[in-house]
């Protein structure tokens, strides 16, 4: 006996709804985006033309597949036909993978994802689930869809636009020596820049003009093949320094791509090659990529970014900007790892925020050990005089204050430094161990009295109860959602090319697991 089965009967019920159950990624797909409100979308509507898909329905369909871990336009297209979770949100309509991946790319698709998180987070407030006391930072690099062979190297090209340089140069002495063209003034007497180049060029042109007017006026053939032997040289110059404008002119188009980076990618000129986790080969082989950024709390991406710059340091000042534009108020607790300690982001937490950052510097950890605390010659463990404002030894010596120095990095952030040296390191026993300096010369060290008052003061925090608790929830917190991000939605990488594009394919994912979670939370419930 079998259970009844004919194709060709009509089975009820025709509603797709049904088919879907209440706890569905689905259902909190749908219940989602109908929160977002409705003026979100006006910029999508068109009086004239042909009526478009609701945006509504098309960004459904677009976290929906992510959810299930689909991100091609054209797998995307065909879970519309296959899919009844698909068919549902889709209401029967059947968008084209052009259609998708141009709503997935449009210039307003970026302020449409910030309404999803900022409802989203709105909601897990309201059911509190999150209690909005601190956000988590962290982040991760994802590979860039690029090819790993195309990159560009700001060293290279710097390099090689000095010895264009000073090959043009060369031929234009040459020029100058031989009388083939006037000298020039320079603005440089040392150098020549693109602008002289060209003019050398035009005046080479017209010193080979003069020579070939010449040979086709002479009757006298030792004349005119004396014409065309001193004629050969100049053209061949002409040659390279035509050559080496254009090369100077790509030169200077890569580093203004390149702007702030070290490199990057040919076929996906805002990615930067940076060190991946996925190290197979074990070789510390770069690949083109993105770091990006996100803020968390309970688990689930409440912001997000990207950024080209491989170190995570220079990202959070940036980062907390764009989370209090376009998301949310910042809580009253950053917590980040040791990677973004520095004094430049304590002061911005502290001083211009007003905040409380619960995040490591890069000794944290190495000064809690024994070892570290038992050694004489750290200069962390030597005595100060604070009365007389020296510190001592271990040879029992003083060193005194000289003077104040001042040290700026690369972006322009002022470090201030008070430098002390040693009154005598001759014939001292423990020279070879406490001092680098040469012969003769005594022992200095530079204090920055604001990054010490800076580490001393996280030092206090994370030793409170309170918020010593909140920064261990940081591993458990933020880690996780990489973790579902790279190994359960398996995004690792990039389908799409160009920052514009890659961020908003990021907000995708990331609600996409922000929306698996919350699955699982309320069926836990």
């Amino acid at each position: 006996m079998y259970k009844n089965y004919n194709i060709n009967q009509l089975v009820l019920p025709l509603n797709l709804e049904i088919k879907i159950q209440d706890n569905d990624i689905a259902r909190h797909v749908n219940n989602l985006v109908e929160s977002i409100p409705k003026k979100a979308f006006d910029k999508y509507y068109k009086e004239t033309g042909c009526p478009a898909y609701h945006p509504r329905m098309m960004l459904k369909i677009l976290l929906c597949a992510y959810s299930q871990s689909v991100f091609s336009g054209r797998k995307i297209e065909a879970l519309l036909s296959d899919s009844i979770r698909m068919m549902w949100l889709a209401q029967g309509y059947s968008p084209s993978y052009r259609t998708i991946n141009r709503f997935r790319s449009n210039k307003d698709m970026q302020e449409l994802l910030c309404q999803c998180f900022i409802q989203f987070r709105a909601q897990l407030i309201k059911e509190k689930i999150i209690n909005n006391e601190a956000i988590f930072i962290d982040g991760t690099k994802i590979e860039a869809n690029a090819n790993k062979f195309s990159f560009v190297w700001k060293k290279a090209v710097e390099k090689y636009g000095i010895s264009l340089i000073e090959n043009s140069r060369r031929i234009y002495d040459e020029l100058v020596e031989q009388e083939i063209i006037p000298a020039m003034e320079l603005e440089q007497e040392a150098t020549i820049n693109e602008k002289e180049m060209v003019e050398v060029v035009e005046k080479l042109d017209s010193a080979i003009e003069v020579m070939d007017k010449e040979i086709a006026e002479s009757d006298s053939v030792e004349k005119r093949k004396r014409i065309r032997h001193k004629r050969k040289r100049p053209k061949q110059l002409r040659k390279i320094l035509k050559d080496n404008i254009a090369r100077k002119q790509k030169y200077d188009r890569q580093l203004t791509i390149m702007e702030n980076r070290n490199s990057y990618s040919k076929t996906d000129p805002d990615a930067t090659f940076m060190r991946m986790k996925e190290d197979y080969m074990k070789n510390g082989q770069l690949k083109p990529g993105y770091n990006v950024q996100i803020a968390t709390e309970g688990q689930y991406a409440l912001a997000y970014d990207l950024f080209p710059n491989p170190t995570d340091t220079r990202t959070l000042k940036p980062f907390l900007d764009v989370i209090e534009s376009s998301y949310f108020s910042l809580p009253e607790y950053i917590v980040a790892d040791a990677g973004y300690g520095s004094e430049e982001n304590y002061v911005d937490i502290i001083e211009n925020r007003q905040l409380t950052p619960l995040i490591t510097y890069g000794m944290y950890l190495k000064e809690q050990e024994r070892i570290y605390k038992k050694d004489a010659f750290k200069t962390a463990n030597w005595d100060y005089d604070n009365a007389d404002d020296y510190y001592t030894c271990p040879n029992g010596k003083k060193l005194i204050f000289k003077y104040n120095s001042q040290r700026k990095d690369k972006n322009g952030f002022a470090r201030n430094f008070r430098v002390y040296e040693c009154e005598d390191c001759c014939n001292c026993p423990y020279r070879s161990q406490c001092c680098k300096a040469k012969e003769g010369n005594n022992r200095k060290i530079s204090i920055n009295v604001k990054w010490e008052q800076q580490k001393e003061y996280i030092r206090a925090q994370l030793s409170d109860n309170k918020t010593g608790k909140i920064y261990k929830r940081r591993k458990i917190d933020v880690e996780p959602v990489f973790g579902f991000l790279k190994a359960n939605l398996r995004f690792n990488r990039f389908t799409v090319r160009g920052k514009f594009k890659a961020k908003i394919e990021m907000g995708l994912a990331l609600m996409a697991v922000n929306l698996r979670k919350y699955m699982q939370h309320t069926a836990a419930a």
